[in-house]
């Protein structure tokens, strides 16, 4: 039976409305401990809940803007570590493709009693704060 509100063409949305994950610019996760260690060396940026790593990749390497998200145990037991990255993934879903550059490497990792706890959108405007310091007057 269908419900009389239902579209008779068979559709499912209604209206213009934008897709609910950005198409626009994908991030790629960061898999590997290599590419992990490669951030480390690079520039980085502490905020109140997070530290962010940044790299520019050479030409040879991956296109796009590619994440890597990351909490010892200093953070908290498993179901802490993990609330944590997912806040930060959600963050960096947010922000990067609007903030992030093409071509760069970020790594966020979450910071001990602060991650898990911090209002999001503090958590977003850190993640803002510290891609535009990363960013300032460099290429």
């Amino acid at each position: 039976m269908t419900p009389p509100e239902a579209p008779m063409d068979g559709s499912t949305s209604q209206g213009n409305s934008p897709p609910a994950v950005s198409v626009c610019v994908p991030i790629i996760v960061l898999r590997k401990r290599a590419e992990f260690l490669k951030a480390a060396r690079a520039r980085r940026q502490g905020t109140a809940s997070m530290m962010v790593q940044a790299r520019k990749r050479g030409a040879d390497e991956a296109v796009g803007i590619r994440a890597g998200f990351t909490c010892s145990k200093k953070v908290g037991n498993a179901v802490a570590r993990n609330r944590a990255k997912r806040r930060l993934r959600e963050a960096a879903r947010l922000v990067l493709p609007e903030r992030g550059k093409p071509g760069w490497d970020y790594v966020l990792i979450g910071r001990r009693d602060v991650t898990a706890n911090r209002p999001f959108d503090l958590l977003v405007q850190d993640l803002r704060h510290a891609l535009r310091k990363l960013h300032a007057g460099k290429p």
